[in-house]
């Protein structure tokens, strides 16, 4: 038996701190909060989006950095597994559009609950308000942990200390100390899942417009590197929503000053059924502005944008637009430009990229490769997902991993 410290409770934390004491060690877990989960509680605006319906393959292409690290995790506590484990500890889980598995009682608490009943199952001891300020190391070997209230001895621990986003929730980097100290490279720290702000001022008349069923693609230069199809929105900084979030996590560690994003209002249309379209819309309001034309296209608050994109004047009457005017009318439609200024804070950012440099991590166990005993998990890691329940299964997967691995 061995005694194992967890320092964080949360996703990752739980998980690895039950599979730890349930192969009979004796587990403390550590958080600085006064209660466990405290980032679970908004994570899904309050449901919890507890994981993706896939396979791991298929979880695997979802993974935007290092995904192959993860594999043997994803393959040991894949989604299916994941599912399977929470209903067993009584949390009923439903399925949603997109593949989105949330709580049946829509509450992320219950998600927090059902992990700390099954940590108190099995004996985990919990120390809530207590920091941890220092990992101490012995010729390479864990020997300590010393926290505000004491000096600890344990022979393994555990870190889960999230990354930098939400810091409101506890996330203040502690994890990144611990490795820095414990000689590990830090891979530079980026904002995730979080907004765009936008060069111009286009979007603040467009505040608060929802779109639905877009198709978003994200450029380099000429270069495409993916398209998202879903949702978002326009804010008073720029673009929100979830495949805006998405994108971030793909443009966060490159030059922003090359990137292009082009919104596609209508992908359900090709450029020719697109065409026809508008001349069926012309026809039926050719005595009628293009303004007013354009009203069963397009949101409202968008046509006077897109016109303008256009060069075309919004009193223009229809029968008056040319066949150049039409044809760069369905141009603005189907790309709809906007430039990327910055991203946005880590304060809204939903998770962080960078942090532990996973080619020094043993993937099968999450253990240091510098220091035995040492372990690392979730999002103090350097891996991270798009939205959709994908990065919390990785705080599940990589607590499994580190937790199962200590017998």
């Amino acid at each position: 038996m061995s005694k194992v410290a967890v320092i964080g409770a949360g996703a990752a934390g739980l998980i690895a701190a039950y599979f730890a004491a349930k192969n009979g060690n004796d587990v403390t877990a550590f958080e600085k909060n006064e209660k466990s989960g405290k980032k679970i509680y908004i994570t899904g605006k309050g449901r919890c989006n507890v994981t993706h319906d896939c396979t791991p393959a298929e979880f695997l292409e979802n993974v935007v950095s290092n995904s192959k690290f993860l594999t043997g995790a994803i393959y040991s506590f894949s989604p299916e597994k994941c599912v399977q484990f929470f209903e067993d500890g009584g949390l009923k889980l439903k399925l949603e559009r997109g593949g989105r598995y949330f709580p049946v009682s829509d509450k992320a608490s219950d998600v927090t609950r059902c992990l700390e009943n099954y940590c108190k199952d099995v004996g985990v001891t919990f120390k809530f308000g207590e920091k941890v300020e220092k990992i101490g190391i012995l010729h390479s070997t864990m020997s300590r942990i010393i926290t505000a209230k004491g000096e600890y001895k344990f022979d393994n621990v555990i870190v889960c200390t999230g990354g930098l986003s939400y810091p409101s929730t506890g996330s203040t980097g502690d994890g990144y100390d611990f490795a820095r100290a414990a000689g590990h490279k830090i891979i530079p720290l980026k904002q995730g899942l979080c907004g765009l702000n936008l060069k111009g001022d286009f979007y603040k008349g467009l505040q608060g417009l929802t779109l639905k069923n877009v198709n978003l693609s994200v450029l380099n230069g000429e270069k495409l590197i993916k398209s998202f199809f879903g949702e978002m929105l326009f804010t008073h900084f720029g673009v929100s929503g979830p495949i805006v979030l998405s994108a971030s996590s793909l443009i966060n560690r490159q030059d922003l000053k090359q990137i292009k994003l082009v919104l596609d209002l209508k992908p359900a249309l090709n450029d020719e059924q697109l065409d026809r379209r508008l001349l069926r819309d012309f026809e039926a309001y050719k005595n009628k502005s293009i303004s007013n034309c354009l009203k069963e296209l397009l949101p409202a608050a968008l046509i006077a944008e897109v016109l303008k994109i256009s060069g075309i004047k919004p009193e223009t009457q229809v029968n008056s637009v040319t066949k150049a005017q039409r044809l760069s009318l369905l141009t603005s439609v189907k790309n709809f430009d906007m430039i990327v200024a910055s991203l946005r804070d880590f304060s809204e950012a939903i998770i962080t990229c960078g942090g532990v440099d996973v080619r020094e991590i043993n993937p099968k166990t999450m253990e240091s490769k510098l220091v035995k005993g040492l372990y690392f998990c979730g999002e103090v890691l350097d891996i991270d997902a798009f939205t959709g329940g994908y990065n919390l299964q990785i705080a599940f997967a990589t607590g499994y991993a580190a937790g199962n691995s200590i017998k």
